[in-house]
């Protein structure tokens, strides 16, 4: 058996709103931009992609499943994503090498330090 990681689905209040933060925060592209459901991908043909559907609960507890980024210089990134309407999260992680994130819903991420040699 053969799978292919189609994608991440991404429960929002406003899948539209959130999706387009996300395209920009990682600079990708709009494959669907339906209010129900909002799919970005690196590129139009590659996988795996963001797709944000509606659900009607809001986001109350740390997320079980997170996404880790690896920026060339992550001072300069985490400016960027803060100036972009993150904000910095607390789940507990402490004292850390990553800078915790969470996007516009509350989602966290991780910006990772530089990879070492």
């Amino acid at each position: 058996m053969t799978l292919e990681w189609e994608q991440v689905m991404v429960d929002s209040a406003d899948p539209v709103a959130l999706g387009r933060w996300w395209a920009e925060a990682l600079g990708w592209t709009v494959v669907n931009d339906a209010p129900d459901e909002f799919e970005i991908r690196p590129a139009p043909d590659r996988l795996p992609g963001l797709l944000f559907t509606t659900v009607p609960e809001s986001k109350t507890v740390k997320n079980r499943l997170h996404l880790d980024f690896r920026p060339v210089d992550q001072e300069a990134e985490v400016a960027r994503l803060l100036a972009l309407g993150a904000r910095h999260a607390d789940v507990g992680q402490g004292e850390q090498s990553w800078v915790t994130l969470a996007d516009p819903e509350g989602n966290e991420f991780c910006v990772l330090g530089a990879r070492r040699s």
